[in-house]
C-alpha cells in the first residue's frame, strides 16, 4: 500500500490524459464511419420509399426465378445434346486413289465414317472416263461384313486409329 501512495499524482493525470486521447481518436474514427454509412444509406434510399424497395425486391426475385427456369431448360437441352453426340460420326478416314490406271489424278476415294462405338459406313466412289460407281458398306463394331478392298481397309484403319 505504501507503493501506491508514493506515486506522483502527475502520473495519474498523464495516464488519464492518454486514455482520454485514445478515446477521443476512437470517437473520431467511429464518427467518420457512421457519416460514410449514412451517406451510402441516403444515396441508396434517395427517391425511394418502402413500397418502391418492396417492388424492386419482388421484381428482382421474379427475374431470378425466370433465370433459374431458363437455366434448367438449358441444362435439359445440353443433356439431350450430349446424349445424341454418341450417335454422330466422329471418326473419319479417307483414301484417294486411281481406280482405273488410265485415268490419273486420284479422282476415286474411299471414305470411312464411324461414331464413338465404331459403327458407321465406308463410301467408295470409283471415277472412270465414262462413268462413276459408288458403293457403301456397313461397319459394325469396327468390322465390315462384306469384303473390303485395299483402299477401303486403309480408310477404315485411319478412322479406327483417330
Amino acid at each position: 500500500m505504501k507503493f501506491l501512495t508514493r506515486i506522483d499524482p502527475l502520473y495519474y493525470i498523464l495516464a488519464l490524459f492518454i486514455l482520454v486521447l485514445i478515446l477521443l481518436i476512437n470517437n473520431v474514427v467511429l464518427s467518420m464511419r457512421v457519416k460514410r454509412m449514412t451517406k451510402k444509406y441516403e444515396r441508396f434510399m434517395k427517391g425511394k420509399n418502402a413500397e418502391d424497395l418492396d417492388d424492386i425486391l419482388h421484381d428482382t426475385l421474379d427475374k431470378m426465378d425466370k433465370i433459374e427456369l431458363s437455366n434448367q431448360r438449358a441444362m435439359i437441352k445440353l443433356e439431350e445434346a450430349l446424349n445424341s453426340i454418341g450417335s454422330t460420326y466422329k471418326k473419319s478416314g479417307i483414301v484417294k486413289y486411281d481406280a482405273f490406271k488410265e485415268m490419273g489424278g486420284n479422282l476415286s476415294f474411299a471414305l470411312a465414317m464411324l461414331n464413338s462405338d465404331n459403327n458407321g459406313f465406308i463410301l467408295n466412289t470409283m471415277h472412270g472416263r465414262e462413268s462413276s460407281y459408288t458403293y457403301i458398306k456397313e461397319i459394325v463394331n469396327g468390322e465390315a461384313y462384306s469384303t473390303l478392298g485395299e483402299e477401303e481397309n486403309e480408310a477404315l484403319d485411319k478412322a479406327l486409329n483417330m
